[in-house]
């Protein structure tokens, strides 16, 4: 059964999180304890041959082999592999889960589509809403192992109301060497095409909207489908493994206590008159090599996070609960097409009714809410200056393009004729009314100040046009 803690986090508080570590079912401990075992009893056994069943000459073969795991071990990017691997398999989890149809627009369509009160009417909407719900539990028979323990063959698919016996025998004559939980999705078409040809549909529309939704239903049961069929490359998995495996291998080895070698504390520097030389120091003894277990429980942990959710419809704690959404599924979708139909609560004005402004009530663990002011954007509060003439509003005027000379235009001054563009011809008539008057002279009047250098080369190409 799915592990829910939603609650325990809603609010970020000290010791949050701690409460959740006493947890054991669907917890680390429960997926990881038996390999802890093995590996601190390996790891004791490894200490123990050390300490008391070695010769020195064994002992001092033993430690170099130790050195050299210790090195090796180093060498395998465990965080790499391990952290892109894991991710990956998290976004396949959560791409699953949204993969389980879910009849709820499906039904809604059926009910507001699928029109009669009669019998007839009736039998329709529900049979519709059942052959959905009847292709979901055959593609999840096929995928969950929750699901096939509840309904192993197709008698018990009968008997739980999701086929008739009719409908079964039509099913098991359809020869095909292939997985057949479309077949109720094809029903579904036919029996929608014929409603509207008896006029249980009104139109057209409504029929095409009916199968669209059906389509994005049995879209669903397909990807549910192919997520099951198609896995992380195996390649990828071992890899994983094996690095996470062969780490922890070289682990029990290499971070095992040896002696220091002789002379590997020896000072680089001479020794003054008079100094004593420093005490070879090794390495701690640590009986329980705590880092070493914590980094154990670690990545062998992440492995097993990995190994849980990788095929979310098992039978671990933290799988889908399939059998609990099927039952869902067929209870909400038969309420909505059947008793729900029409039947409809008498409109009424509500208690807003004669009100501008709509504020609902707060309770009093709430009330302190409304001593916040509304959010009006990121501006709202910035101080704007209380001098008038800086929020004073001006019309930005453009400036005149400075008119480009013949001598700046190379690419043309080798052409014959080609000459650079005149300001007299190019700038419009700021003086006299608007309108097309390109040859008329400009006038000094007429150009801004700031662009009143170019009075004299609008008079110099005027005369030489």
């Amino acid at each position: 059964m799915t592990v829910s803690y939603t609650l325990k986090v809603a609010e970020a508080r000290f010791g949050g999180f701690s409460g959740l570590l006493l947890r054991w079912r669907g917890s680390i401990y429960k997926l990881l304890y038996k390999e802890f075992l093995l590996f601190t009893v390996l790891y004791a056994l490894l200490s123990i041959t050390y300490r008391l069943l070695l010769s020195q000459e064994q002992r001092h073969v033993y430690a170099q082999v130790a050195r050299y795991c210790n090195r090796s071990a180093d060498l395998i990017p465990l965080s790499f592999v391990l952290g892109f691997y894991v991710t990956l398999v998290v976004n396949r989890w959560w791409a699953q889960y949204t993969s389980i149809p879910l009849p709820d627009q499906l039904m809604c369509v059926i009910s507001a589509s699928v029109h009669g009160l009669d019998q007839h009417g009736r039998l329709l909407r529900r049979t519709l809403v059942r052959y959905a719900n009847l292709a979901s539990v055959l593609v999840l028979r096929s995928v969950s192992t929750r699901v096939l323990k509840r309904f192993p063959t197709m008698e018990h698919v009968v008997d739980a109301g999701f086929m008739s016996q009719e409908e079964r025998k039509k099913f098991e004559s359809l020869k095909s060497d292939f997985n057949k939980y479309w077949v109720p999705c094809v029903w579904f078409t036919n029996l929608a095409a014929q409603a509207r040809r008896d006029g249980r549909i009104h139109d057209d529309i409504t029929l095409c909207l009916l199968l669209e939704e059906l389509n994005k239903y049995r879209a669903k049961c397909s990807m549910l489908f192919h997520y099951d069929w198609i896995s992380i490359p195996l390649v990828y998995t071992q890899v994983v493994t094996i690095a996470v495996y062969s780490f922890f291998a070289l682990s029990l080895v290499g971070r095992q206590f040896v002696e220091p070698e002789a002379g590997a504390a020896t000072p680089r520097k001479p020794l003054e008159p008079g100094q004593q030389p420093e005490p070879v120091v090794g390495d701690l003894d640590m009986y329980v090599p705590l880092t070493t277990l914590l980094q154990f429980f670690f990545y062998a942990g992440w492995l097993k996070v990995a190994e849980q959710i990788i095929n979310p419809f098992g039978e671990d704690d933290d799988d889908f609960e399939t059998n609990q959404l099927i039952d869902r599924n067929l209870q909400v979708s038969l309420l909505s097409v059947d008793n729900m139909y029409q039947n409809l609560p008498p409109a009424e004005k509500d208690v807003y009714w004669d009100e501008g402004s709509a504020q609902p009530p707060y309770t009093v663990a709430t009330v302190a809410e409304l001593l916040r002011p509304s959010f009006l954007g990121s501006t709202s509060n910035l101080r704007v200056s209380e001098d008038p003439e800086q929020n004073l509003q001006v019309e930005a005027t453009p400036r005149l393009p400075r008119p480009v000379p013949a001598a700046q235009s190379p690419l043309l001054s080798g052409v014959p004729g080609a000459r650079g563009p005149s300001p007299a011809v190019s700038l419009p008539n700021l003086g006299g009314p608007r309108g097309p008057n390109p040859i008329h002279p400009l006038r000094s009047e007429d150009c801004d100040p700031e662009a009143a250098d170019c009075i004299e080369e609008a008079a110099g190409s005027g005369d030489q046009a």
